[in-house]
């Protein structure tokens, strides 16, 4: 049976008469990170209290750090295709950092070109604009109404000059899902690489077996902050981003936490087993929250999305107002990587929205922890608070 937030100890229900509520919100912006699992919890706490050994160390608790990094890493590579390795980092920015290190062995080839899908997070996306500053051409491919990329324009896009093609598997603000599996067939047959971001696609969908490398993140999985990975296939070159010890396989510097690592594995390892519990429970919550906000608008693909993100708009509405109005509910306006830079969601303005529609929209994300009377609450408030500015 799907858990409910009672029956997880970081949730405390704050009972209130309107949208209003100000303490201990419902939590729906699991975009955003998740609650760490209890499970998860429980594996970590020796690590951090008595098992202190440094994994890179030749003595036996060093041995038994070690040990308990390579099980994380088999558990965290379980949803992974074969024939690639593992590298651990901080977070899944730093991933992708490192992933796009492989255009400079591109580059000695005559590879100058870097594409990615315009609606990329900005982890992505950033990180591609920089090599314009090295001599690299980089293009920002269009997108559809929907979100979704035109396979027949991106087919034009790749030539023989492009190096690396970036496309997310599920989108951080929209959820819909790139047809990723065609796109890297596409960067293959012109001799390209394929980067894939699958942190929100990563033990919810299933991961497409032809990409060349993907950045995923512990606490979007009900895992701890702190820890990412990079997963490589065999034969890829990267130069170290971190210089140092090289205790990465070479590439990636640093001690290695044995804590976050046996956390990460662990919430891998329940995602493996809830595979199907959780797709079923998302989805009960998914068409509760579609008929809460039947009289929304749906931002994206309406049918080729991940069901536990739901972004929404409606003419009139100030958004900016109606976060600070239902306090009761935490949930999102758009990507929390990006709030506060004062830009409007690239993401929206993908998909040809006007600056007003940008912000009369809002992201719902829902989790393991959730339950139905969650998404009604959180409509009421929602609703309630929306009625009131539109009077």
């Amino acid at each position: 049976m799907p858990l409910s937030n009672s029956g997880n100890p970081s949730f405390k229900r704050q009972k209130g008469p309107d949208f209003l509520v100000t303490k201990d919100p419902i939590y729906l912006d699991n975009q955003a990170t998740t609650p760490l699992a209890p499970e998860v919890f429980d594996t970590m706490v020796p690590w951090l209290r008595d098992n202190f050994g440094n994994p890179h160390s030749a003595h036996r608790l060093g041995r038994k750090a070690a040990a308990a990094v390579e099980v994380a890493r088999e558990q965290v590579a379980g949803l992974l295709p074969k024939g690639g390795e593992l590298i651990f980092t901080g977070t899944a920015t730093e991933a992708i950092n490192l992933g796009f290190g492989a255009v400079h062995a591109a580059q000695t080839t005559g590879r100058n070109k870097i594409i990615v899908l315009d609606s990329e997070h900005a982890a992505v996306r950033d990180t591609a604009l920089s090599y314009a500053k090295r001599g690299f051409e980089v293009e920002l491919h269009p997108l559809g109404s929907d979100g979704i990329v035109s396979l027949e324009e991106l087919s034009a896009a790749i030539d023989d000059k492009t190096a690396i093609v970036a496309a997310m598997l599920v989108n951080n603000e929209i959820g819909v899902i790139q047809p990723v599996q065609a796109i890297a067939e596409l960067a293959h047959r012109s001799g390209a690489l394929m980067l894939c971001d699958v942190v929100q696609g990563y033990g919810r969908v299933a991961i497409p077996d032809n990409i060349d490398m993907a950045a995923i993140s512990a606490h979007k999985i009900y895992g701890p902050k702190g820890i990412g990975a990079l997963w490589v296939r065999d034969g890829i070159i990267l130069p170290p981003l971190i210089h140092g010890g090289g205790q990465e396989r070479g590439i990636r510097s640093g001690t290695l936490s044995p804590a976050l690592c046996a956390g990460f594995g662990q919430a891998a390892a329940l995602c493996q087993d809830k595979w199907d519990s959780d797709a079923a429970h998302i989805q009960i919550l998914a068409d509760k929250a579609r008929d809460c906000f039947g009289d929304w608008i749906i931002n994206g693909s309406t049918s080729q999305r991940y069901a536990g993100n739901l972004n929404i708009r409606k003419e009139g509405v100030d958004v900016a107002r109606l976060m600070s109005d239902v306090r009761g509910v935490a949930f999102s306006a758009g990507s929390a990587c990006a709030s506060g830079s004062g830009r409007p969601s690239h993401v929206l303005a993908s998909l040809g929205l006007r600056p007003a529609q940008i912000k009369s929209s809002i992201r719902l994300g829902f989790g393991r922890y959730n339950d139905v009377k969650d998404i009604e609450m959180a409509a009421k408030y929602i609703n309630e608070a929306v009625e009131a500015q539109l009077v």
